[in-house]
């Protein structure tokens, strides 16, 4: 029994645009730090740089989700979502609820670990 994957494109395209709005108001917060000595102190440049280095890495966490979506939306064009790339079998539909990226199966990536 194949899986409808509208519903799935459906859920990855909203989550493209949530990280497109995350980006949006987190590009603040990813800009370089300026180091002016007199009007911020040492330890509140530190916190500062330690927010760029947070902004930074949800930046990256995004940018990997988005490639995990895009392959996702591809499979879905190809007629090869929810099948999986290992074994071929079908993934579980409840697991693909969850996740709508993920590309193998329940075993197969057990097997992975």
């Amino acid at each position: 029994m194949a899986i409808d994957p509208e519903p799935f494109r459906h859920m990855l395209l909203e989550r493209l645009a949530a990280l497109d709005e995350q980006d949006r108001i987190s590009a603040e917060g990813r800009q370089p730090v300026k180091l002016e000595q007199d009007s911020v102190g040492r330890l509140s440049r530190i916190d500062a740089m330690q927010m760029q280095a947070m902004a930074l890495a949800q930046e990256r966490r995004r940018k990997v989700e988005r490639a995990a979506i895009g392959a996702a939306l591809a499979r879905i064009e190809s007629g090869e979502f929810g099948y999986c790339l290992v074994c071929g079998e079908e993934i579980a539909e409840a697991r693909l609820r969850t996740d709508p990226t993920l590309a193998k199966c329940r075993d197969c990536a057990a097997g992975a670990a």
